[in-house]
């Protein structure tokens, strides 16, 4: 596990150099599978903004799905959203202003809550978060439907805290998948009903820290096994989804590129079809705490790592601060109905929309909207348009938005 700090933030114009110095290191990197070169002078640059909002009018009755990266709350985090609420308790909902345009508006919104809740007053951060529960009111105010729920940490407070984070989002009417307090839950798929379809989500971990399953069940938190995996997809389509949506949480931390165990499962999984049609429709992966690429594996879509959302200043594995720690994308997916009943959503239009937390002020930054406003993150948000379409996604479909 990479240890994550709250000392002092550097300031932007160091992070704007080592953003640039990372930016230089990445495209020698992933030259050999970036876009092939001259695009004709009037022709889009691969990943080019696009219009914002799904682009499909509602006479194609398709519906939007947006995905964001990790919520880690470390104790600057938790001080910050203390400072936010006049220092009378914790509010969350200014650090995450910045994502509502885009989150809100999305028909199925969906977060990675990795960190479990504390109570009455016991809030830590890194290394065994309790995470103060007023994030899950913040969330929902945000616009977020749902949020995965199996991490590293979710047994980092016990069942305890297991239970307290799922009753709290619970309470601010956020569905949850990945961790649960009985077997009758583990047993139901997360369904939803957005627009026309039917929508179910489904989670899953790498480990838990070390930390055991609590004694006697085994199904408290969803491990990262492919038959397991496959099993709840199909359950949740016997139960009616008509998109079935993955959140694993997996892969190397501070690595830019999917490692091997990644690209093999998201190969396997996108691969398994029941009834002529895939048994998973997306997959939208964390962990990483920096971005990884997009790419359309097998027909669907597959973000191998979306960033993270919310956290402190973070250190890498060479006890370096590491700007990457603090970007992220907002994967947007518009699913159009199936031409022939019992066929396949399929996926319309597919974007990314760079992120950055700003840990100087503390906020959530939708990266091309700062750019318009004559902020200077070009070099950051091209870092990470880079990192995304490293793999191809620009000749699969693959377009940034706003």
């Amino acid at each position: 596990m990479t240890q994550r700090t709250q000392r002092s933030p550097r300031t932007r114009q160091g992070m704007a150099v080592l953003a640039a110095a990372l930016l230089s290191a990445t495209a020698a990197c992933t030259a050999s599978q970036a876009p092939a070169p001259g695009p004709a002078a009037d022709a889009p640059l691969p990943g080019a903004p696009s219009p914002a909002g799904g682009g499909h009018g509602k006479a194609a009755r398709g519906i939007t799905i947006a995905a964001t990266g990790d919520v880690l709350p470390h104790a600057s985090i938790i001080r910050q959203a203390n400072a936010d609420a006049g220092g009378d308790g914790y509010d969350f909902t200014q650090m995450l202003a910045g994502a509502k345009p885009v989150i809100s508006k999305a028909d199925l919104a969906i977060c990675h809550m990795e960190t479990v809740y504390g109570a009455n007053g016991d809030y830590t951060g890194y290394p065994t978060f309790k995470s103060p529960p007023q994030v899950a009111a913040a969330l929902a105010e945000t616009g977020y439907d749902a949020c995965s729920t199996a991490s590293n940490h979710t047994l980092d407070a016990g069942p305890q805290g297991l239970r307290r984070t799922l009753d709290a989002l619970d309470k601010a009417g956020i569905r949850h998948s990945g961790s649960y307090r009985s077997a009758k839950d583990a047993s139901r798929p997360t369904l939803m009903n957005v627009g026309a379809a039917k929508v179910a989500h489904i989670a899953a971990t790498y480990g838990t820290n070390g930390f055991p399953l609590p004694k006697g069940q085994p199904w408290a938190v969803n491990q990262l096994n492919e038959r397991k995996i496959i099993a709840d997809a199909r359950a949740a389509r016997k139960a009616g989804a008509d998109i079935v949506v993955f959140s694993p949480h997996w892969g190397t931390e501070w690595q830019d590129a999917p490692d091997a165990k990644q690209r093999t499962l998201a190969r396997r999984l996108t691969a398994s079809r029941s009834g002529g049609r895939p048994d998973i429709d997306l997959i939208i992966g964390t962990h990483a705490h920096v971005p990884q690429a997009y790419e359309k594996v097998n027909g669907t879509w597959v973000i191998y790592g979306m960033g993270d959302q919310i956290a402190g200043s973070m250190i890498n594995y060479s006890g370096a601060h590491d700007p990457r720690g603090n970007m992220g994308t907002i994967g947007r997916f518009t699913f159009l109905p199936p031409k022939q009943p019992g066929g396949r959503w399929e996926t319309g239009k597919a974007e990314f929309i760079p992120q950055w937390f700003d840990t100087e002020e503390g906020r959530v930054v939708n990266l091309n909207a700062a750019i318009k406003r004559g902020a200077d993150y070009t070099d950051v948000r091209d870092r990470i348009r880079r990192v995304v379409l490293s793999r191809g996604a620009a000749k699969q479909g693959l377009v940034m938005g706003q």
